[in-house]
């Protein structure tokens, strides 16, 4: 008898998206050399829109969704990994060119996963995520352009989701002065309890505001985008910083040249889908670290693997809080 794996598959017929559980069988769980029984997946902002096609994420014409996943080898032609390792997937095109962590079994290129460092489980390596991962990396990018805690007050956009919760953690753990910008501030505790000091409804930020502002942040996480992203630089300090890696509110970026030309800020990107692999696994490491762990499961909901179609439109309505963990082994 040939087994199959339940999987989450995207279809795309005549410009339209159809997305839709399937058995696959061994042949339709990927290519590559390494095979993983997958334990867990996430949902992330980027989940919800390769569902919803807002944006045209999926680039194939059959896919299986999910942008993580974390599991055990079962099998390996790769020599950087052995059965029974436990591994990790964040990115390199799943979801958009290839199979992605919505399955029960994936087979991929070695080449795309990092060993789990000790004290991080595969439950834990998804509630943290690519967007928790993504905090990281803006975090070891403020650092090294000099943000160190003596420097001011950090401001978090988007507080809530899945980058900001996890941002709050890792600032506040370092020693940060942390504001954040949430939409709910009726989460107000929940997010103090991460470590912030301050929140703010985003609505101080998210509407257009002047060229110049009054100085504000030392440095910012921002993961809306938009005049929320615009209004961040324009109250920056002077050589601040701020790491932009979302667009919750817009692609666009209403700004203009003032504050770089007046104040020496400094605009960051942080990209998690191609970052290369000792970033990938300093950033791991660290996250081993300096995450504190009760807090990621106190911002840490879990999801069934058959709700996730379902839940993919609220995290796109900012309906849930923190990360978002789906269980894919039976």
């Amino acid at each position: 008898m040939n087994e199959t794996y339940k999987a989450l598959v995207a279809r795309r017929q005549d410009g339209k998206l159809a997305v839709g559980f399937e058995q696959l069988s061994a042949s339709e769980i990927g290519d590559g050399d390494v095979e993983i029984a997958v334990e867990y997946s996430t949902l992330n902002y980027k989940d919800g829109l390769a569902m919803s096609d807002a944006v045209a994420i999926v680039q194939k014409e059959k896919l299986i969704l999910g942008i993580d996943m974390a599991g055990t080898v079962v099998s390996s032609d790769n020599e950087r990994f052995n059965i029974g390792d436990k591994v990790v997937l964040n990115g390199y095109g799943g979801s958009e060119t290839h199979n992605g962590g919505y399955t029960q079994r994936l087979r991929t290129k070695g080449e795309y996963l990092v060993k789990l460092p000790a004290g991080i489980s595969t439950r834990q390596a998804m509630a943290i995520g690519t967007a928790g991962y993504t905090a990281m990396l803006s975090v070891m990018r403020l650092e090294r352009f000099g943000v160190v805690p003596e420097s001011g007050v950090v401001l978090v956009t988007g507080a809530s989701g899945g980058v900001g919760t996890v941002a709050i953690s890792l600032l506040s753990a370092l020693g940060y002065r942390v504001t954040a910008s949430t939409g709910r501030v009726e989460e107000t505790e929940f997010l103090k309890g991460l470590g912030a000091t301050e929140v703010i409804n985003r609505a101080e930020l998210s509407e257009p505001g002047e060229m110049m502002q009054s100085t504000r942040w030392a440095a910012a996480v921002d993961s809306c985008g938009s005049h929320t992203l615009a209004n961040v630089i324009a109250q920056l300090s002077y050589s601040g910083v701020v790491t932009a890696c979302g667009l919750a509110q817009g692609l666009d970026l209403p700004g203009n040249m003032m504050p770089f030309a007046l104040r020496n800020v400094s605009l960051l990107g942080v990209d998690s889908v191609h970052a290369p692999m000792p970033l990938r696994e300093e950033a791991w490491r660290r996250l081993a670290k300096d995450l504190d762990m009760a807090k990621l499961e106190a911002l840490t909901m879990d999801i069934p693997f058959d709700d996730v179609p379902a839940a993919a439109g609220k995290i796109l309505q900012g309906q849930i809080r923190g990360r978002a963990v789906v269980k894919i082994a039976d």
